[in-house]
């Protein structure tokens, strides 16, 4: 099996929960380890009764898993990508539960197109990566120290959940009042569509975050950027808007494509409390969130902590929870009634079983790094198949989360329903419970 490590998804980050927040054990720099094994691929196993030099792509055969389960299966004989086949066993060799046809359910960062800035990089996981993925789409984002996203909106609401490091975001209310603050790991912020932002890496490391935006077809290539609009209105327009002469724009940026967008800058050296002054004072809006400073709901297995507009009102389209599951212990059987459930796995390993009924369901194995997709109403499991915790984040387009428990469910059934239903005896009956196990 392949090794307990997450894929690199930063550039050596030592994670800023570990100290004040007491939550080092939701990210371990150490799952970072680059596994250089993860890109090579191998051709192995003798082919058709052939010599083996006459097959120029045969190669010595490694030890490899084979798609063999209880008997049903064979080895494979031709070319393969052992990486791959190591980290998705459950595709590989198909349980016997699953059955008929589901569409793909997971995609990596590591497989998406990393745009570069001289500031840091950006990948992005969208309907076009995904395309089961209808309601939202993904941004993986890594800003150097000093290093902007610059000042720009865009038509839809972006959720941030900081994945490392520190940075200081900027915003502007519709009656012209600014935000600032400084986040750190285990922060949010929601900016809602149009509202005018920006993001900025602090500290020795910079910053590395998600984002969340509420549109499946979003694109990191086409926000307004406050240089883009610049580029393309006629100067006399932008001297008679300003109230300045002309010349004041001669040295505007002209390829903004390669030299703005994700770009270095100078880091702050005034408090967030004083960046910006103005008589209208602050935006008495809160666009950022402590998010793993909350009280967790503790279970068996694990925590959920779930932020939404009741605790989060600025988040007004996008509900999200992070859930934390401890070896061998799984997210219990459930199902979301109010939309697709959009996941980001952040440490670990996990197993998903997908229920989409008439008779279908597929397995699916994710580490950190991936994204994982579950549409509306179809129950499913998450189980740590690992021996590190289990982080993933779970986010939906709608302005509160709401789930349902299967066991919950048998719980507060008539008792005698429940045993014809599924020829259960009534020692299984006592066990079933009455509330939400959550993590068992």
């Amino acid at each position: 099996m392949r090794p307990n490590r997450a894929p690199h998804i930063g550039l050596g980050l030592n994670y800023i929960l570990v100290g004040a927040l007491g939550l080092g054990s939701l990210f371990d720099e150490d799952q970072y380890e680059v596994h250089r094994s993860a890109i090579v691929c191998h051709n192995s196993h003798q082919a058709g009764g052939r010599p083996m030099s006459d097959l120029p792509w045969v190669d010595s055969k490694p030890e490899a898993p084979e798609p063999i389960r209880d008997g049903r299966g064979a080895s494979i004989l031709g070319p393969r990508n052992l990486a791959r086949e190591r980290e998705v066993p459950d595709l590989l060799a198909s349980p016997d539960t699953d059955a008929g046809t589901i569409p793909n359910l997971k995609f990596s960062y590591a497989d998406a197109r990393n745009r570069l800035g001289s500031g840091g990089w950006a990948r992005e996981i969208t309907i076009r990566e995904l395309p089961a993925a209808t309601t939202l789409a993904g941004v993986n984002m890594r800003l150097k120290p000093g290093g902007y996203r610059e000042l720009h909106y865009h038509k839809e609401a972006e959720w941030g959940f900081m994945i490392a490091g520190k940075a200081r975001v900027t915003a502007l209310d519709t009656s012209g009042h600014p935000f600032v603050d400084d986040v750190e790991a285990g922060d949010i912020w929601n900016f809602p569509a149009g509202v005018p932002h920006s993001i900025q890496g602090l500290g020795d490391e910079g910053c590395e975050f998600l984002l969340v935006f509420d549109d499946a077809n979003f694109s990191e290539n086409e926000t307004f950027l406050i240089s883009d609009w610049f580029a393309h209105t006629p100067r006399h327009v932008l001297a008679k808007n300003f109230g300045v002469p002309e010349s004041a724009f001669a040295n505007l940026p002209t390829d903004v494509e390669k030299t703005r967008w994700i770009f270095s800058g100078t880091e702050p050296t005034v408090a967030k409390e004083d960046a910006i002054k103005c008589p209208q004072g602050p935006s008495p809006i809160r666009y950022t969130h402590r998010f793993l400073k909350q009280e967790p709901a503790k279970a068996a297995g694990g925590t959920v902590r779930v932020v939404d507009s009741r605790n989060f009102p600025a988040a007004s389209t996008i509900a999200a929870a992070i859930n934390v599951v401890e070896p061998g212990r799984m997210r219990e059987l459930h199902w979301h009634p109010n939309n697709d459930e959009w996941q980001y796995f952040v440490r670990g390993r996990a197993r998903m079983t997908v229920f989409a009924s008439g008779g279908k369901a597929r397995t699916f194995d994710y580490c950190a790094g991936d994204v994982g997709y579950v549409p509306l109403g179809m129950g499913h499991y998450l189980e740590n198949i690992g021996d590190e915790p289990m982080v993933f984040l779970e986010a939906f387009k709608s302005d509160h989360f709401a789930d349902f428990s299967a066991n919950q469910w048998l719980g507060l059934s008539p008792r005698q329903m429940v045993k014809e239903h599924l020829n259960l005896d009534d020692e299984t009956l006592s066990k079933l419970r009455q509330d939400k196990p959550l993590i068992v």
